[in-house]
C-alpha cells in the first residue's frame, strides 16, 4: 500500500523527548519509538489539537522506515481514525493527522512519570495493566 506521507521530520521538542525514552527504555531506534508513540495518541478518544508543528530537527525518516514491516497496518489504523474522527481521508489531511498523533504521542510517553523501562511500554498496551514480571 503506498503511504501519502513519503517522509516524517520530526520537531526540536519530540527529538528532545525521543532522546529522553531512549535513555529510559533503551530502545535506541527512533522509528521504533515512533510507532509506540504513534500508537499511543491513537488509542486517546479524542483528536489531537491542530497546532502548528515545526520541522526543525534533524529528525527524518520515511514512511517506510517508520513503519516497518507494519507500515500497511498502521496507514489503515490512520485512515481508520480520521474516518470516526469525521476528517476528510486526502494525502494533506492523512499527512497532517499523523504528524499531529506522532507528536502527541510522543509528548505523552516522554511526560509518563511511569515510563522507565521498555516494560513500561508494554504494561501501557496490555489492557488491564497486570504486571508482567
Amino acid at each position: 500500500m503506498e503511504s501519502p506521507i513519503e517522509r516524517i521530520k520530526l520537531s526540536q521538542t519530540a527529538k528532545d523527548q525521543l532522546l529522553k525514552l531512549r535513555r529510559t527504555t533503551k530502545i535506541d531506534q527512533w522509528n521504533i519509538l515512533c510507532r509506540w508513540a504513534f500508537c499511543r495518541s491513537l488509542a486517546e478518544s479524542t483528536a489531537p489539537s491542530p497546532v502548528p508543528i515545526p520541522q526543525d530537527s534533524n529528525v527524518e525518516m520515511t514512511w517506510r522506515v517508520f513503519g516497518g514491516e507494519m507500515s500497511d497496518i498502521l496507514l489503515l489504523a490512520l485512515k481508520q481514525r480520521c474516518h470516526n474522527d469525521g476528517y476528510p481521508i486526502d494525502k494533506d489531511n492523512l499527512a497532517t493527522q499523523f504528524r499531529l498523533h506522532l507528536h502527541r504521542g510522543i509528548g505523552y510517553l516522554a511526560g509518563d512519570p511511569n515510563i522507565k523501562k521498555i516494560e513500561d511500554l508494554i504494561k501501557l498496551a496490555l489492557k488491564d495493566g497486570k504486571d508482567i514480571n
